[in-house]
C-alpha cells in the first residue's frame, strides 16, 4: 500500500511537471538507413522529413503488445488525446450491435475518422455513426498514426476532433504464433488470445509479398454479482417491480410496501415501491471476435505495384440486463367466469365502479379494475447477442509516373449486424394471463400460471442492419521546384474520391411486435437510405526559406442528398535551430449527416425517469392526475430522422513547438482548439421536462392529457402520449487545451537500455449548448450531460532492456471531476501496470504481466447514463487487478 502511494504521488509529480508523451517516437529520431518519401497521416505530399505542420502521434504495435494490450479498444484507452471512451461494456442495453468506437477531444466518435491503411472502413449499420473498433486486425498492425488535429481538408467529412489511422504490416516475411490468457485476481472476466501470420516473398527481390493473418480474441463475461460496485447505491431504479405495483387513480401500493423489503425493492412514493435492476447487468459482456486478414502486393515493375487487401471479421457480443418489465397492464377484480381474482389486490377505498367509461374503452377489462406495472423474475436476465461482421476488399495500385508518385484504388467495405434475443416475454399473453387472473403479479405461480409463463417465453431475431460503402479514390504527389532558391522543393498533392454509401436497418416485424414493451424497438422499422458522394483536394507545400515552410489544402465536397461543402486549411513549420521547430495549423472542417441521421423511420422508446412537469409540477401529482401515471415515470419518446439537416461545421486550430535539447531527449507541446456548430442531436429529455413552455412544441399529449408510459400505448392517437425528439441541428460547442510529451532514450553497457515516455493533455474549455439559443454549460472537471471532460489525463511509460530480457511500468492518470450527482466528486483515478519479458529461446519470447496492479478500484460515481452503476464504466476497468502471459513463437 505504501509502495503505491510513494509511486501514486511520483507520477502526480511528474504530471503536474507538463511535459509528457505516450509510446510516440523521439520528435528528432536519426536514422542511418537511406531515405525514401513517406507519406505522412494528415498530409497527401510524401515526403523526406516526416516532420509537418499537424501534430502526429505514433504508436507501436511491438510496444503495445509488450503490456499486455490485444484490442484495439485498449489502444484508445492509452491515449491521453482520447478524452470519452465507448467500449464494448457500454453495448449493455444500448442498441450499438456490441460496437466499440473512437473519441478523440470527447466530442463525438462520429467526428474522430478511422481509417486502415488511409481508407475508411464501412461504419456500424445500425446507426451509420462510426467504424466499429473491434473489426480492426489488431495483430496484423505495426503502427497506429493518431493525428490530433482536424483534418477535414483533406480526408473530408468525420476529421474534425482528429484521425486515427490503423497500419497494417507490408513486405512481412516469416511467421508468428501467439498464444496469452488475462485473468483477474478475483472471480469472473478471463480472457484468452491467440494469433498467427505468415509472410511470404521479397518485395524488392522477388517482386511480391503476401501476408496472412488470423486473430482471435475470446471475453468472458464479468457478471452484476461478480463484483460490488453496484452495492455503492441503488441503480438501475424503475417503478416496474416484483412484487407488481398498482394504482387505481389516486390510490396506488405495492404487497411489499411501504417497507418494500424484499430483493432488489427499496421504498418508493405512495406505498409503492422501486426496484434496483443494477445487479442484472453486464459489467462486462461475454464476447468472441475472429478477424482475418489477406494482403498481397505484387511488383509490376520497377515503378508500379498492385495492391490487394482482404479483411473478414465477425464479432459476438453476449449481454444481459434485469428481466422483463410489463407497464400498463391491468388487473381485473373478477375471472372472466365471474368468479374472485384471489390476486386481485384489496385495500380500503377501491372503487369497482372507478373510471367505468376508460374500462369500457378497453376490450377485456370490467368496472373495478387496477393497472399494475410487473417486472417477470420467473423467467431471469433478457440477453441479446450481437453478431458483427466486417468484409472489406481493397485492390489499389501506386508507383511514379512522369515524376508524380501516385495512388488509385477500388474498395467495398460491407457490416452487418445481426440482434438476437432471448429472455423476452410475449407482451399479448402476459397481459391477458395478468388481466384473467392466471398469472400473479403479486407472488408465486399456481400451475396454471406456471404453464402460462413458460408459453409466453420468446427467443429470436429482433433486427438487421446492413450498411455498404462502394469507393474509387486517386491520388498524386510530386515536387514542382524550388521556388524561392531556399534549397527544398516545393511539393503538391492532388486528389479525388468517389463513393457510395448506402444502408438497410429493418425489424423483424412479427418477433419485435411480441417484445416491443420491453425493447422500445417499433416492430414496423424499416430505415433505408443511400447517397452518392464525390471530392477533390488539394495540397501545397511551399519552402519560403531553408527553415520555413508554409502549406495551403482545400477540399471539395458534394453530397447528392444535402448539397456541397469546401474546407480549407493552412500550415507552417518553421525551424530555427536544427534541434527546435515551431509548427501551427488553421483549418476548417464538417461533418456530414450520416444516412441514419436523415433517414431513419419515427419509432418510440422510454425516456429517462422524471416527473411530467405539468401533471406532476415539483413531483407533486396535480388534481385528477395519479402520481402512479405521472411522477417518476419513463414517458414515451418518438424519435427519428430528419431529411433537412445541415453538416456540422467547425473551425480548427493548433500551434506548437517541438525541441531536443539534448541527443534522445525530445519535448513537445501544441495547444490546440476546435470550435463546432450546428451540432447534430436530440434534444434530451431532461431538458424538454424540465421546462414545458420554451419547448411546449415538442409535446403530444394524448386525449386524456397525458404522456404515455408504457410502448404498448403508441403509436395510438387516441391513448399515445410522446415527447417528439427527432434528430435536429442543435447548440455550439467549443474546446482547447494543450497536448504535452516528452521522450527520452538512454544506452548503456552495462545496465541496459532505459526508455522513457510521457503524454499528457491538459483541458482548459469545453463548454457547449443543448439546443440553439441555450446557455453554455461547462463540462470540464464536471459531469455535465452525458458525461465529463478530464482537466487532465496522463500516461507514463518506462522501459528497460538488456540482452534477451526486457521489462517496464506505464501509469495511467485522470483527474478529478463533479458527479452527476452534484454532491459527489469523483476522485482522481490512477493506475499502474506492470510486465517483464524473456527471450527464453531463439525465435521464443515469453511475456508476463500485471494491469491495475494495486487493484484499484473504481471511484464510486452516480451516474445513469450507461446501464452499469456504482462506478463510470467508460473511464475505468472493473476487473481489477489482472495477471496477464503471453508466449510468442516467431520462425
Amino acid at each position: 500500500m505504501m509502495m503505491e502511494t510513494v509511486l501514486s504521488r511520483s507520477l502526480r509529480v511528474m504530471f503536474a511537471g507538463g511535459a509528457a508523451l505516450m509510446l510516440a517516437q523521439p520528435a528528432f529520431a536519426q536514422d542511418s538507413a537511406p531515405m525514401q518519401r513517406v507519406e505522412i497521416t494528415g498530409s497527401a505530399i510524401k515526403r523526406i522529413d516526416a516532420e509537418t505542420a499537424v501534430p502526429v502521434t505514433v504508436v507501436k504495435m511491438a510496444d503495445l503488445k509488450k503490456e499486455g494490450i490485444t484490442t484495439v479498444e485498449q489502444v484508445m484507452a492509452n491515449l491521453s488525446v482520447s478524452q470519452a471512451s465507448t467500449g464494448t461494456s457500454q453495448s449493455v442495453g444500448s442498441g450499438t450491435g456490441g460496437a466499440s468506437f473512437a473519441d478523440l477531444r470527447g466530442i463525438g466518435a462520429n467526428k474522430t475518422l478511422v481509417l486502415l491503411n488511409g481508407r475508411r472502413l464501412a461504419n456500424n449499420a445500425i446507426d451509420g455513426s462510426a467504424p466499429d473498433l473491434n473489426m480492426i486486425p489488431f495483430a496484423a498492425l505495426e503502427r497506429v498514426e493518431v493525428l490530433r488535429d482536424g483534418a477535414s481538408a483533406l480526408y473530408g467529412s468525420d476529421a474534425v476532433g482528429g484521425v486515427i489511422n490503423f497500419i497494417t504490416k507490408k513486405d512481412y516475411q516469416g511467421g508468428s504464433v501467439t498464444l496469452g490468457a488475462d485473468s483477474a485476481e478475483k472471480q469472473g472476466g478471463e480472457s484468452s488470445n491467440f494469433n498467427a501470420s505468415y509472410g511470404w516473398g521479397d518485395l524488392d527481390k522477388q517482386g511480391f509479398n503476401i501476408f496472412a493473418v488470423v486473430d482471435h480474441q475470446q471475453q468472458n463475461r464479468l457478471g452484476g454479482t461478480q463484483r460490488d460496485y453496484n452495492t455503492r447505491y441503488a441503480g438501475g431504479l424503475s417503478p416496474t417491480t416484483f412484487p407488481a405495483n398498482w394504482a387505481q387513480g389516486n390510490l396506488a401500493g405495492n404487497p411489499n410496501g411501504p417497507g418494500c423489503t424484499a430483493a432488489y425493492l427499496i421504498p418508493g412514493k405512495g406505498g409503492q415501491c422501486q426496484m434496483t435492476t443494477s445487479a442484472f447487468v453486464d459489467y462486462l459482456p461475454k464476447s468472441e471476435r475472429t478477424t482475418g486478414l489477406v494482403k498481397g502486393t505484387l511488383k509490376l515493375s520497377e515503378n508500379h505495384e498492385l495492391g490487394i487487401e482482404l479483411l473478414s471479421t465477425k464479432s459476438k457480443v453476449e449481454t444481459q440486463i434485469a428481466p422483463v418489465p410489463h407497464g400498463g397492464l391491468y388487473i381485473n377484480r373478477l375471472r372472466p367466469d365471474g368468479t374472485a381474482n384471489p390476486y386481485f389486490p384489496t385495500a380500503a377505498g377501491l372503487d369497482p365502479a372507478y373510471m367505468d367509461e376508460v374500462a369500457a374503452a378497453v376490450p377485456g377489462v370490467q368496472p373495478g379494475f387496477v393497472t399494475a406495472k410487473w417486472r417477470n423474475l420467473v423467467a431471469g436476465p433478457r440477453a441479446d447477442e450481437n453478431i458483427n461482421k466486417q468484409n472489406r476488399a481493397v485492390v489499389s495500385l501506386k508507383g511514379v509516373v512522369a515524376g508524380w508518385d501516385y495512388d488509385a484504388a477500388l474498395s467495398y467495405n460491407e457490416n452487418k449486424i445481426t440482434q438476437n434475443l432471448s429472455g423476452y416475454d410475449n407482451d399479448n399473453i402476459i397481459s391477458q394471463g395478468i388481466l384473467n387472473g392466471v398469472i400473479n403479479a403479486f407472488g408465486d405461480q399456481s400451475a396454471a400460471g406456471a404453464a402460462l409463463l413458460q408459453s409466453a417465453t420468446l427467443a429470436g431475431n429482433q433486427r438487421n442492419s446492413k450498411g455498404v460503402n462502394k469507393g474509387a479514390d486517386l491520388k498524386l504527389s510530386r515536387e514542382v521546384g524550388d521556388w524561392f532558391n531556399s534549397g527544398n522543393q516545393s511539393a503538391l498533392a492532388l486528389g479525388a474520391q468517389y463513393e457510395h454509401q448506402k444502408f438497410n436497418d429493418a425489424a423483424n416485424t412479427e418477433f419485435a411486435a411480441k417484445v416491443a414493451s420491453s425493447t422500445g424497438l417499433d416492430p414496423n422499422t424499416l430505415n433505408v437510405g443511400s447517397r452518392s458522394v464525390s471530392a477533390f483536394f488539394s495540397e501545397l507545400n511551399v519552402p519560403l526559406l531553408k527553415n520555413l515552410d508554409v502549406t495551403a489544402a482545400v477540399r471539395y465536397d458534394r453530397y447528392s442528398d444535402f448539397g456541397h461543402t469546401t474546407n480549407p486549411k493552412f500550415g507552417f513549420t518553421f525551424r530555427p535551430v536544427s534541434s527546435l521547430l515551431f509548427r501551427g495549423s488553421y483549418s476548417k472542417g464538417f461533418r456530414a449527416p450520416s444516412l441514419y441521421e436523415i433517414n431513419s423511420a419515427t419509432s418510440y422508446t422510454n425516456s429517462s425517469q422524471g416527473d411530467d412537469p405539468i401533471n406532476c409540477p415539483g413531483g407533486n401529482p396535480a388534481p385528477g392526475k395519479p402520481a402512479s401515471s405521472n411522477c417518476q415515470q419513463q414517458f414515451q419518446v418518438m424519435n427519428g430522422g430528419n431529411k433537412n439537416l445541415s453538416p456540422e461545421k467547425s473551425k480548427n486550430g493548433t500551434i506548437g513547438v517541438m525541441w531536443e535539447p539534448i541527443n534522445n531527449l525530445s519535448l513537445s507541446a501544441d495547444w490546440w482548439t476546435i470550435r463546432l456548430t450546428n451540432q447534430i442531436g436530440i434534444l434530451t429529455d431532461t431538458d424538454v421536462l424540465a421546462d414545458p413552455v420554451t419547448f411546449a412544441q415538442y409535446y403530444h399529449r394524448n386525449v386524456g392529457g397525458n404522456l404515455s408510459t408504457d410502448g404498448t400505448q403508441c403509436p395510438n392517437p387516441i391513448t399515445c402520449g410522446y415527447l417528439d425528439l427527432r434528430t435536429q441541428n442543435l447548440g455550439d460547442m467549443n474546446t482547447n487545451g494543450v497536448d504535452l510529451s516528452a521522450a527520452y532514450r538512454m544506452r548503456t553497457t552495462n545496465y541496459g537500455n532505459f526508455t522513457m515516455n510521457y503524454s499528457s493533455t491538459w483541458v482548459h474549455k469545453y463548454e457547449y449548448q443543448n439546443f440553439i439559443g441555450d446557455q453554455m454549460h461547462q463540462r470540464v472537471g464536471v459531469y455535465s450531460g452525458d458525461l465529463p471532460v478530464f482537466r487532465w489525463q496522463h500516461t507514463l511509460n518506462l522501459g528497460w532492456s538488456k540482452g534477451d530480457v526486457a521489462a517496464g511500468m506505464t501509469g495511467h492518470y485522470k483527474s478529478g471531476y463533479v458527479d452527476q450527482d452534484p454532491d459527489n466528486h469523483v476522485p482522481s483515478y490512477t493506475t499502474w501496470d506492470g510486465y517483464g519479458s524473456w527471450k527464453a529461446l531463439p525465435g521464443l519470447t515469453l511475456t508476463a504481466g500485471v494491469r491495475n496492479l494495486f487493484d484499484r478500484k473504481p471511484p464510486l460515481s452516480y451516474q445513469t447514463t450507461v446501464f452499469q452503476a456504482g462506478y463510470d464504466p467508460r473511464f475505468t476497468d472493473p476487473l481489477g487487478r489482472t495477471m496477464y502471459v503471453r508466449a510468442t513463437y516467431d520462425f
